[in-house]
C-alpha cells in the first residue's frame, strides 16, 4: 500500500505570497519549462518547479527548510519562457524575501524593514535617533563658514553609535543565520555533510567574487554587469570606510585634511608627494566605488523596467533597495561635491544628513533587508556543497 503524505495548505501565507506579488503563481501548470532553461538548475532536485508547486499549496515549512531558492540568482530566464506567465524567477525572488523575515531576530525588525508599507518607520528611526544625538551634544544647527561634516555631526559621535549598533547587528544576523541554517538542514533529515565546512565556504566565495554563476544567465545578462557593479562598489566604499577609520585612529588624520599639514608631513617624513599620492589613492577608490554603485543601481531599474515586454515584475522589496543604494550613492557624492564648491550649509549638511540616515538604512538594517541575500545565499550555497549537492549540470 502506497504512503500517504498529508499537507496542510497555509492559506494566509498565500496571501502574503500574493500581497508581496506572487499574484502569477497560480498560473504555473507543471510544465517544467522553468527548470529546463535554467542553467543553475541541478539534475536531481530541479527548480525553481517544485517552489512553484510548495508556493501554490501555501506549504511555509517546507519552503523556509529549502536551500535551493537561494541557489537561484534571479536572472529571470525562467520567466522569459515561461508559457503562462507564471514568472517564476519573481515568486522565487518574494519567497527569499518570506525566508529572510521568518528568520529575522527580532522578527518584528523582519516586518518592518521588509514590509515596504513600513519604510517610514523604519527611516524614522535613525532620523529621531540623531536628531536626538545632535541636540544632547548641542551640534543641532548648521555651521557658518566652510563647509566641514565634522562641524556639525564629528565623526567621533558616529563612531559611537555605528560601531556598537554594527556590532548588535551582526549578533542579531547571527540569530537569524542559526535559524536557517537549522531549517536548511531539517530539509535533509539531519544527515551528515560529505564534505568540510572550509573548503566548500572557500569555493563558494569564489564562485561570488567572480559571479561565474551570473556568466551561465543567458538572456539578461545586463543583470550580472549590473550586479557586479553594486556588489563591487559596495566592497570598494567598505574598504574605504576602513582606510578611512585608520587615517583617523590610526595615523590621527582628521578629515578634511589639507596637503600642508605639518602633523601629516611629520608622520610621512616631510614629503607632500607622499601625503598627495595617499589622499589621491583614497579618494579615487571612494569615487570609483560610489561611481560603480550609482551605474549598478541605474543599470538594475533599466533592466526592470526593460523586462516589462516579457510581463516580470520586482517586488516593491526589490524596489525600495535599488533605490535606497541609488539614494546611499549619490547623496555621498553630492554630500563631497558641496563641499568642495562650499555649497550654503542648510543644503550641504542635511544632504550629509540624508546620506548618514541611508548608510544606516544599509549597514544597521542589513540582516532584514534585500541585502541580506548575500549571508543567505554564501550559506545555501556552502551547504548544498557540503552535503555533495553541487548545482552543476
Amino acid at each position: 500500500m502506497a504512503q500517504e503524505t498529508a499537507f496542510t495548505p497555509d492559506i494566509k501565507f498565500i496571501r502574503e505570497l500574493k500581497a508581496a506579488g506572487a499574484d502569477t503563481m497560480k498560473k504555473c501548470y507543471q510544465c517544467a519549462t522553468c527548470s529546463v532553461v535554467c542553467p543553475l538548475s541541478p539534475d536531481d532536485r530541479p527548480f525553481p518547479r517544485k517552489e512553484m508547486v510548495m508556493a501554490q499549496w501555501g506549504l511555509k515549512d517546507e519552503l523556509l527548510k529549502s536551500a535551493d531558492i537561494w541557489l537561484c540568482h534571479n536572472c529571470n530566464d525562467c520567466s522569459k519562457y515561461c508559457p503562462r506567465g507564471a514568472r517564476p524567477g519573481d515568486v522565487l525572488a518574494i519567497l527569499r524575501k518570506s525566508v529572510i523575515q521568518e528568520n529575522a531576530f527580532p522578527r518584528i525588525m523582519g516586518k518592518i524593514v521588509g514590509d515596504p508599507k513600513n519604510i517610514w518607520q523604519a527611516m524614522a528611526i535613525p532620523v529621531l535617533f540623531f536628531l536626538v544625538i545632535l541636540g544632547i551634544t548641542g551640534h543641532l544647527n548648521f555651521p557658518e563658514g566652510e563647509i566641514v561634516f565634522s562641524k556639525f555631526f564629528p565623526v567621533h559621535y558616529i563612531d559611537m553609535i555605528f560601531v556598537p549598533l554594527s556590532a548588535l547587528a551582526v549578533l542579531m544576523f547571527a540569530v537569524s543565520m542559526s535559524r536557517f541554517w537549522k531549517n536548511i538542514s531539517a530539509e535533509s533529515g539531519n544527515k551528515l555533510p560529505k564534505g568540510d565546512f572550509l573548503p566548500s565556504f572557500m569555493e563558494t566565495l569564489k564562485e561570488i567574487m567572480l559571479h561565474s554563476k551570473f556568466r551561465k544567465c543567458d538572456e539578461n545578462k545586463d543583470r550580472g554587469i549590473a550586479h557586479v557593479l553594486v556588489f563591487y562598489g559596495f566592497i570598494g566604499l567598505a574598504i574605504t570606510t576602513a582606510w578611512a577609520v585608520f587615517y583617523l585612529y590610526g595615523l590621527k588624520w582628521e578629515s578634511p585634511y589639507p596637503l600642508d599639514d605639518p602633523d601629516i608631513l611629520a608622520l610621512l617624513g616631510g614629503s607632500t608627494t607622499m601625503v598627495w599620492i595617499a589622499r589621491t589613492i583614497f579618494k579615487l577608490v571612494a569615487n570609483i566605488s560610489a561611481i560603480s554603485l550609482l551605474a549598478g543601481g541605474v543599470l538594475i531599474i533599466k533592466n526592470r523596467l526593460k523586462e516589462r515586454g516579457f510581463e516580470t515584475s520586482t517586488s516593491s522589496f526589490d524596489w525600495i533597495f535599488v533605490g535606497i543604494v541609488l539614494l546611499v550613492g549619490l547623496s555621498g557624492f553630492l554630500a563631497q561635491v558641496m563641499r568642495m564648491m562650499n555649497f550654503p550649509p542648510v543644503i550641504a549638511y542635511s544632504t550629509y544628513f540624508i546620506h548618514l540616515v541611508l548608510v544606516f538604512y544599509i549597514i544597521i538594517y542589513m540582516p532584514y533587508s534585500k541585502l541580506a541575500h548575500f549571508v543567505y545565499r554564501t550559506v545555501a550555497i556552502t551547504y548544498t556543497k557540503m552535503m555533495k549537492r553541487d548545482v552543476e549540470m
